[in-house]
């Protein structure tokens, strides 16, 4: 009985960890809302290097990842008095991210990007779900996947690696990267699968060479 009780009290504490954390961010925002210069510089502090880390993921380009994070921060200060609470402050931090690199690729159109056809059901097999199950991109230590892993993320168009992103590298949830994409919840599962198989083919063609 005792072990029992010991072991539910570990389990319940990051929980508690968890929710004491989001209610200090809470107080913070609303704090920063209220006019409170130091609660806000305090989010911008708190948010900068996963904000910054985020869009260099998806431009790859280190000039447009300061101008975004510069970018995401002015609409931060200039919109918080906006934000409800009805989602946390970085699925609402990363759908303004979102929004300023799709503006960014689609005002470039620098390069091509690979394409997917809607009809190709081979995407959708199973076998590519649990291929990508054993190859983690953040938890890889294999330097020569993790190069050829890069390469192939960088071949996808903005809005399927951005899909991508969210879900295998933040670790978003689906919902969650359907609220940051603006997107239903099936398009999310459709892109996510079709980004999955696009690289896993690609690891497949490199490593058979």
């Amino acid at each position: 009985m005792i072990r029992n009780r010991t072991s539910n009290s570990l389990n319940l504490k990051p929980k508690l960890l968890k929710i004491i954390l989001l209610m200090e961010e809470t107080e913070l925002i609303q704090k920063a809302q209220s006019g409170d210069k130091q609660a806000l510089a305090e989010l911008v502090k708190k948010y900068e290097q996963t904000i910054y880390n985020f869009a260099f993921k998806i431009c790859r380009d280190k000039n447009y990842a300061e101008h975004i994070m510069q970018e995401t921060f002015y609409s931060m200060v200039k919109s918080l008095h906006q934000f409800d609470h009805n989602s946390k402050l970085s699925t609402w931090l990363y759908r303004i991210v979102a929004n300023h690199c799709l503006m960014m690729a689609r005002k470039a159109k620098s390069r091509s990007f690979v394409s997917f056809d809607d009809d190709d059901e081979n995407l959708f097999e199973e076998k590519y779900a649990a291929d990508w199950n054993s190859i983690p991109y953040k938890d890889t230590e294999n330097k020569e996947l993790k190069r050829i892993l890069d390469m192939a993320i960088q071949n996808l168009s903005p809005d399927y690696r951005m899909v991508f992103l969210l879900r295998d590298v933040e670790g978003l949830s689906t919902e969650e990267t359907a609220q940051v994409t603006e997107l239903s919840i099936p398009a999310v599962k459709s892109r996510l699968h079709r980004a999955r198989a696009f690289l896993r083919e690609e690891i497949n063609k490199a490593f058979s060479r």
